[in-house]
């Protein structure tokens, strides 16, 4: 079993900062990428940020500059620095991680139970 746990979600005002944490546990024997996506209400979900197993790191373009992805090998923990929170930030923010499982070996997506930010006035 592999489990992914989000903390760091909040309500903040326009143009704050706050930092997602995600810590990935359980039956791993080695993680690939590790990435944050986000849904807002009656949209559909979309890649803010990933960042590979050498630290190779890519963005949407609406984040670029204010965002930061980063990761913790030794602790199975990537981190999304968001830096001048927009309104338009505002979602439900999950993590992923594409990983290969102790049990069987065998690559496979996981994925956090997402924590909610929201950016207002």
């Amino acid at each position: 079993q592999v489990q992914l746990v989000e903390s760091g979600g909040g309500l903040v005002q326009p143009g704050v900062s706050l930092r997602l944490s995600c810590a990935a546990s359980g039956s791993i024997f080695r993680i690939n990428a590790m990435g944050w996506y986000r849904q807002a209400p009656g949209k559909q979900r979309e890649l803010v940020a990933v960042i590979s197993s050498g630290g190779s790191t890519s963005y949407i373009d609406s984040v670029k500059g204010r965002f930061t992805i980063s990761r913790d090998n030794a602790k199975n923990t990537v981190f999304l620095q968001m830096n001048s929170l927009k309104p338009e930030d505002t979602a439900v923010y999950f993590c992923h991680a594409r990983l290969v499982s102790q049990d069987d070996y065998k690559t496979r997506n996981y994925w956090g139970q997402g924590t909610q930010v929201t950016v207002s006035s």
